[in-house]
């Protein structure tokens, strides 16, 4: 059992803390259970069940730190590895930018954790498992999916009196389905706090449709051309742009970053509908309500009506610039608007809808100009109607720019860029003037 209450992690964590001899000390105690299941060519191939805890000094003197980290908690231990940490940080060298620790602060209480989704067993992750596999296998497709839930903790601790504790849970399912042939692809991926929210038969359906509707698709000339992101394709196209930090725009390292210096914070650089900001109690995508070094952590607005409302100032970079800190998102709500996907494309003259993007490269920084590939799933629109389905393309686009041609929002949905592993809260999109490059014959 690795998961401590909160008690259980104070207790410990007060006992590392009194081993210590460094002028500065912070303790951090995190824990992990949870399992897995995957599938392969319509049949399980894999399951786990993960279990871990860990836990890291950070002794400082003066303005040298020394890390050491250990799994294992009887006494001597852990007055070995509170040393440890007191042996690299009088060999470390200087770092001009330590901040001292943070005293006490207050917190509330967050909603990351479930217990339903806590109490998962092996038995019924198979069932959900089976539950998308009896779509793909009436369908006649071939389907790869990989399921998993968690449940974990973090505490922080410091000889400053900081205590910080936050409990969460979550579950995640993602699907590729393809026809017999390996020339048509379909995609589906979920992820919850609370695993009632769980379909996967309702989201393999959604797979299923697209590598069904994919077959003989055609190929068109790239160009600039309106599209509709389906969430997931949206989700992977902006997570580029959502660390908001100040430090890189001041440094000139950022599409924040203004000319002739200084950053384009109180600037509007996207069309008025768009409203991105962190919250850490969104009931669709609840946050910790505190960060790494234990800041608390409220509903931030980054974006609002087009216009960069913040920017997130560590503790050193907002010293230096005389600012309060900011701490950076927890979480990323884009706010959404009511047009339907169905309406979006009944709206459409010609266009193309993407379902998902993928393997996307930062060509410049500073303008956020993305380079991808679009995959599982891309169709043409003609008249308000889908005529067929389309060789997938790659892609030279900005956030920023695709932001700025923006026609149509619909309902903000949780979804998952598997590339990062993180979720957000991300609507449909229809977008104007969205630059295609070349064809790509991958599926």
């Amino acid at each position: 059992m690795t998961i401590y209450s909160k008690e259980e992690a104070q207790a410990l964590l007060k006992k590392v803390l009194s081993y210590s001899k460094a002028d500065e000390c912070e303790v951090s105690l995190n824990g992990r259970d949870g399992g897995n299941i995957r599938t392969a060519l319509n049949a399980v191939s894999t399951a786990a069940d993960t279990s871990s805890t860990g836990l890291a000094v950070s002794s400082t003197f003066g303005k040298k730190t020394g890390t050491a980290t250990i799994n294992e908690f009887d006494d001597a231990s852990l007055q070995k590895v509170v040393q440890r940490a007191e042996e690299l940080a009088q060999l470390a060298p200087e770092n001009p930018e330590h901040m001292p620790l943070l005293g006490p602060q207050t917190f509330k209480e967050s909603i990351t954790f479930n217990a339903d989704t806590a109490a998962m067993t092996p038995e019924s992750r198979a069932e959900l498992m089976k539950k998308s596999l009896d779509v793909t296998k009436a369908a006649g497709l071939t389907a790869a999916g990989f399921l998993e839930n968690s449940s974990g903790f973090f505490a922080i601790m410091n000889s400053k009196g900081l205590f910080a504790y936050n409990k969460s849970s979550n579950v995640t399912f993602s699907v590729t389905t393809r026809n017999q042939a390996g020339t048509a692809s379909g995609y589906a991926a979920r992820g919850f706090t609370d695993i009632k929210k769980l379909d996967t038969f309702g989201a393999t359906k959604i797979a299923a449709q697209k590598a069904a509707g994919s077959v003989g698709a055609r190929a068109i000339e790239p160009g600039k051309y309106t599209v509709i992101l389906e969430p997931t394709a949206g989700a992977y196209m902006l997570e580029n742009m959502f660390r908001f930090d100040a430090r890189s725009a001041d440094e000139g390292r950022s599409f924040l970053s203004k000319k002739g210096g200084g950053t384009r914070l109180g600037e509007k650089l996207m069309d008025e509908k768009v409203n991105i900001y962190s919250d850490p109690f969104n009931t669709d995508l609840p946050g910790s309500t505190w960060n790494g070094d234990g800041i608390p952590l409220e509903k931030t607005y980054w974006i609002q009506n087009g216009t960069v409302k913040n920017l997130s100032y560590s503790r050193y970079w907002a010293q230096k610039k005389g600012v309060q800190p900011v701490p950076g998102p927890s979480n990323i709500i884009m706010e959404g608007g009511n047009t339907s996907i169905e309406d979006m494309i009944k709206s459409t003259e010609r266009g193309i809808l993407v379902s998902r993007l993928w393997y996307i490269r930062m060509v410049d920084p500073k303008s956020l100009l993305l380079t991808g590939l679009t995959r599982d799933g891309t169709f043409y629109i003609e008249n308000g109607k889908i005529k067929f389905p389309v060789k997938n393309f790659r892609f030279n686009e900005s956030p920023v720019i695709m932001l700025n041609n923006l026609e149509a929002l619909g309902k903000s949905e949780r979804a998952i860029s598997v590339e990062s592993y993180r979720s957000y809260m991300i609507p449909p999109m229809k977008i104007r003037d969205f630059t295609f490059s070349s064809l790509s014959d991958a599926v």
